[in-house]
């Protein structure tokens, strides 16, 4: 397994995982709205950027990262919106690889810090979490616009 820059030829296996993540989290989705994201992803102009997970040429991963601003440490974070790995696919380190891969472009970018949230009951993924980083004592908000 490879973990890599999401291409244009990942179109439709990057569509299926990216409806399983909504359906994962019971998220209302539609087709039009993968394809903006996706073509957020595809614009090197915009701030969201994709890595994936290959596993001999399918995808059973992916992680949607993108910078932001820390002005009390003057400093810029990576905040990892979207991970997921397939149902299959769980268990085989491919979580850990894309952490890890999205610690390394932070680390590249001059990035000094990952930052991600994740549902209190996602108790594998905060399993795997809790191997690479610790929580913050922070409550996050969500004000509907």
């Amino acid at each position: 397994m490879i973990v890599r820059p999401v291409t244009q030829a990942d179109r439709s296996a990057w569509d299926a995982l990216y409806a399983d993540y909504a359906a994962f989290y019971d998220a209302a989705q539609t087709p039009q709205m993968r394809a903006r994201v996706w073509d957020w992803i595809m614009d090197p102009a915009h701030e969201v950027d994709g890595l994936v997970a290959d596993a001999d040429g399918t995808l059973i991963g992916f992680a949607h990262i993108r910078p932001f601003a820390r002005p009390l440490a003057s400093t810029t974070g990576l905040f990892l919106d979207d991970l997921f790995v397939a149902e299959t696919a769980r268990g085989t380190g491919a979580a850990q690889a894309l952490i890890e891969a999205v610690r390394q472009h932070a680390e590249d970018a001059g990035h000094t810090s990952v930052r991600w949230m994740t549902a209190h009951d996602n108790v594998r993924a905060r399993k795997v979490y809790d191997q690479v980083a610790a929580p913050i004592p922070f409550t996050t908000y969500d004000m509907d616009v």
